[in-house]
């Protein structure tokens, strides 16, 4: 049981560091006028992710994503019995973060929500993509001997922040239902956000299917041995 509230808090908390860090990035440059810049907020969200992976990932994966969560499931990596307390923990460290940083900054009416900039299909269409590429390599990264690699946290703070990059001015780069569910709660921004819980999961669905596809039947067959760890 113990172990179990360790997995589950390292989410919550994992998650929160990479919504508030985020957000409060957005926020902060909108306020200042451009003090952070595009560039800064793409690489606040990579290196969070890669502080968490690093400091999270022996005790409870460090998914921090929904999508990543639903990906390892599909992957036969991950137990179904832990996909809904795992998304809970996530969207409840979101949520926080989000509280957070609205009673930080209240002037801004959006602290970071994710809006699309053109059509709903174009930035669904992206963040579908930018999902597929992130999950793809989360679980090339964290197969067999390089579950555990120095490298794994870097390749996957890179490429989410290299997306933030891309994909930040067109969709807001969210490639995580959980990021994008904690600014709409609390600033009551829910159109858009069908697309940003849609376009992650189907991208990380995907991305199961490329792994089969390009590295064989052994990318995704075997799952996560928890049963002592949730006793």
């Amino acid at each position: 049981m113990r172990s179990a509230l360790r997995r589950l808090g390292a989410e919550c908390f994992g998650t929160f560091a990479l919504v508030f860090a985020g957000t409060a990035a957005i926020t902060i440059n909108e306020v200042t006028g451009g003090a952070v810049t595009h560039v800064g907020v793409g690489l606040t969200f990579g290196l969070v992710v890669l502080a968490m992976v690093y400091s999270l990932g022996d005790v409870s994966g460090a998914h921090l994503n929904p999508a990543v969560t639903l990906g390892f499931f599909a992957a036969r990596r991950f137990e179904a019995r832990w996909v809904g307390p795992y998304v809970a923990s996530q969207c409840l460290g979101a949520l926080a973060a989000s509280v957070l940083v609205r009673g930080l900054f209240p002037e801004d009416p959006r602290i970071g929500a994710t809006v699309p900039a053109g059509s709903e299909v174009q930035s669904f269409v992206l963040e579908l993509v930018m999902t597929c590429i992130l999950m793809f390599v989360v679980l090339s990264v964290s197969t067999g001997a390089k579950e555990k690699g120095l490298m794994a946290g870097i390749a996957i703070g890179s490429v989410v922040g290299l997306e933030a990059l891309l994909g930040g001015p067109v969709s807001g780069a969210s490639m995580n239902p959980a990021r994008s569910l904690g600014p709409a709660a609390v600033t009551g921004l829910w159109g858009p956000v069908w697309l940003y819980l849609a376009a992650p999961a189907a991208g990380a669905l995907a991305a199961v299917l490329l792994c089969r596809g390009l590295r064989g039947s052994g990318c995704c067959a075997r799952c996560e041995p928890q049963g002592q760890e949730a006793q």
